[in-house]
């Protein structure tokens, strides 16, 4: 199905969710934004895991500046808090999700993706955060995501440079997860995607929800929390099953 901004396909417990603006390079305006939203937010009930892709040769290519709206301080913040509740939401929201990335990954495209779990990038790919040359600061949560995926020294000099990075430079520092050839990254998601979806529920969503928060966390708490998390996943169900699978030497078969 399509809303317009965003198409929706669902296969089995996959939902494939495409950015359909090839004529701005999938730049994110109000409109995608919230439909991107309104998926996470309640996402289909049996669908474990979403790809996220763009179309027309281009992941995303950040704001739509041709749809800024001018906004006084005020106004800039609570869109800014809006942009990363909408990436929060992704990010955390329980359903694992996998970016197939070529073309333009830039600006608020950038802060997209380190919003998602899995990142697969095509050579063709440009990371970039152009929003120093603009005369403009990052606002969708670059500073955490990038920032501590970087480090805030190399964030740095990449926005006041305008620096940008190809896709071996991405996957050495962390932008992206794996390089594959083009047109593969599709293919690849979709792969993982399905992996991901074979996995115990629990398992996943223990992942999502609290690797993230412990890594923010004193180390104490953070191993306190890990306890907690293995004592909930190790009690339930599917560890059952998981451990029943691995003696009889069969796949599981998780609810």
């Amino acid at each position: 199905m399509s809303d317009g901004a965003l198409k929706i396909d669902i296969d089995g417990a996959v939902a494939t969710l495409t950015m359909n603006r090839p004529d701005k390079r999938n730049a994110m305006n109000d409109q995608l934004l919230a439909e991107l939203d309104s998926f996470f937010a309640n996402p289909p009930k049996d669908v474990r895991v979403a790809i996220l892709v763009g179309s027309g040769g281009h992941y995303c290519a950040g704001l739509d500046l041709s749809e800024h709206q001018a906004r006084d301080a005020e106004g800039t913040l609570q869109h800014s808090r809006g942009w990363q509740a909408v990436m929060d939401r992704i990010q955390l929201s329980g359903l694992p999700v996998v970016s197939a990335l070529f073309g333009a990954v830039i600006g608020g495209g950038l802060e997209l993706t380190t919003a998602t779990h899995v990142r697969i990038a095509e050579p063709d790919c440009i990371f970039q955060l152009p929003e120093g040359r603009r005369g403009i600061f990052v606002g969708g949560g670059a500073t955490v995501r990038v920032g501590r995926i970087l480090g805030a020294d190399r964030m740095i000099e990449m926005m006041l440079t305008g620096r940008k990075y190809g896709t071996d430079d991405a996957v050495a520092l962390g932008l992206a997860h794996y390089a594959v050839g083009a047109d593969e990254a599709l293919p690849m998601a979709r792969k993982i995607a399905a992996q991901i979806a074979g996995n115990a529920p629990l398992a996943n969503y223990m992942m999502i929800q609290a690797i993230g928060r412990i890594d923010d966390m004193s180390r104490a708490d953070g191993l306190f929390t890990e306890s907690l998390c293995a004592a909930l996943a190790q009690t339930s169900p599917d560890a059952l099953e998981g451990l029943a699978a691995f003696l009889e030497k069969r796949p599981p078969t998780f609810r």
